[in-house]
């Protein structure tokens, strides 16, 4: 009953007058900054963080909270329309949605990017509400040999579902893998393939690469190999999902939103390995044959409903270890966080006692977001979409001018541009010769993180492996990546023995 009280107390903060303008405004900006590739929340936060010495701090934050959140679906309306990522997070939404959108389906996809994103986020939401203290408390107890082996799990899956087989899956993740060993050394600070070029010290920007991969290889592949592609490949046929296509999101948008919100509330993660994990059991779990055969073809719709659930469950239950603990767990959180210490506050336990009214004016503008949100982008379906009509060499200016522009803003760096059309070039190569591009990303996110993981877990065991095997959570987790590696081979070894 003190939860509710509290929420209703939020709430009578959060719906005034000039607090809803801040929302309106920041859920139409983050829309907005998600829609351009390259930018993401975590600039557009950064760049108006210098708003915290003029505007109240409850205005201020539900204000930046909206353009957190908005950022996630519009980053998803890109990638459907131009198989552009304007967030790392949209990368599994461009692999299904551009497909429905090049088969005529762009409007179910981003209607179920839409109507997925409020489900979750308002899931999510209520287990911020109810759950915040004894969830953190749980995620808290994970140590580095759990997230070892849960990125472990994560490499597994992405080379062994993405892609026409695990080998070409592998061959791509050990590939971002090395492009993310580029720069200082997080322990020794030595630098790593530096090459002598000052400007890889500090790595290679995440962002760079997904754009790269993405947005130049795809304009630069229909270029090259693909000539006059018809028009007709791109025309919308309707623009609201069908009965079917609910039959099919309503699960996805659940089992998105269960996988989503454990891994925002773990303070190691991002929004990375949900939304993957989320797309290989949406594409294990397709049972008809005709569906099954959408995926990498026509466009499956699970394969956009169920990663979107679990991309903005992820991002909303993120901001559980970001207030009960002050661990931000991605970049836009980190500068959340840099918000919050510029009036003075800190978050962690003692926030819901000594800020109350901040805290639970936050969490029900999360309430109101999510309806903005909703209202803002569904009626706009239809606007989008007309994206699709821009003809394709204007289309194809227009992605590389935003990628351009992106990637330069970045660092402002001529360095920049030349690696994003080189990768762009990767990804060509990638692509013509059936190489899954996603694991290189997922690879680079992750390899860094993971390194750092595998020292401090072999730190704990004083240089000894079996500390993997000494903890429940670390060997379970070690036994179900085994099991993704060796099952499916299993199966199809006793199909072949059975059929002889």
């Amino acid at each position: 009953m003190d939860i509710f009280n509290a929420l209703l107390q939020g709430f009578s903060q959060a719906i005034t007058v000039s607090n809803l303008l801040w929302c309106l405004v920041g859920c139409a900006l983050g829309t907005a900054v998600g829609v351009l590739p390259g930018i993401g929340p975590a600039v557009a936060v950064a760049m108006l963080l210098p708003i915290t010495g003029k505007v109240e701090v409850t205005a201020s934050m539900i204000f930046f909270a909206g353009i957190y959140y908005g950022a996630m679906y519009g980053g998803s309306t890109t990638s459907i329309l131009l198989n552009t990522p304007g967030e790392t997070a949209s990368m599994v939404t461009a692999l299904e949605g551009n497909k429905m959108a090049k088969s005529g389906r762009a409007g179910a996809a981003l209607a179920t990017a839409a109507i997925g994103s409020f489900v979750a986020g308002t899931i999510a939401t209520i287990i911020v509400t109810l759950f915040a203290p004894s969830v953190a408390e749980f995620a808290v107890k994970l140590g580095p040999p759990e997230y070892f082996m849960l990125m472990l799990l994560a490499f597994t899956t992405v080379s062994a579902v993405l892609g026409q087989s695990t080998l070409r899956g592998m061959a791509a993740l050990f590939i971002g893998l090395a492009i993310g060993c580029v720069g200082l050394d997080q322990i020794s600070g030595q630098g790593r393939y530096v090459g002598n070029i000052p400007e890889l010290l500090d790595g290679i920007e995440i962002v760079l690469v997904a754009v790269g991969l993405f947005a130049v290889a795809e304009v630069l592949y229909a270029v090259l190999y693909e000539g006059k592609v018809a028009e007709s490949q791109n025309k919308l046929s309707r623009v609201h999902m069908t009965a079917r296509d609910w039959k099919r999101s309503i699960p996805a948008w659940l089992r998105g939103t269960a996988i989503g919100t454990p891994f925002g509330c773990i303070p190691a993660g991002g929004t990375e390995i949900p939304t993957f994990l989320s797309y290989a059991a949406e594409k294990k779990l397709a049972k008809n044959p005709e569906d099954k055969a959408e995926f990498g073809t026509k466009g499956a719709i699970e394969g956009v409903a169920g990663p979107e659930a679990a991309n903005n469950a992820t991002v909303t239950a993120a901001l559980i270890p970001l207030l009960t603990l002050g661990i931000p767990t991605s970049n836009t959180t980190a500068i959340l966080l840099g918000a919050f210490q510029n009036y003075g506050i800190q978050p962690g336990p003692q926030l819901f006692t000594t800020s109350a009214s901040l805290v639970w004016a936050l969490i029900a503008s999360l309430y109101i977001g999510n309806i903005m949100l909703l209202v803002l982008n569904l009626p706009l379906v239809g606007l989008w979409v007309k994206l699709l009509k821009i003809p394709k060499p204007q289309l194809y200016a227009g992605i590389l001018i935003f990628s351009t522009v992106g990637a330069y803003g970045m660092r402002q760096s001529a360095f920049d541009l030349f690696l994003l059309f080189g990768i762009g070039l990767l990804g060509v190569v990638m692509r013509r010769y059936a190489f899954p591009t996603a694991p290189v990303v997922v690879g680079m996110i992750l390899g860094p993180l993971a390194e750092a993981q595998l020292r401090n877990a072999v730190s704990i065991g004083e240089g000894s492996a079996m500390v993997f095997l000494q903890r429940p959570m670390s060997l379970a987790l070690l036994i179900v990546v085994v099991a993704v590696l060796v099952l499916p081979r299993l199966v199809q070894w006793m199909g072949r023995r059975k059929a002889a």
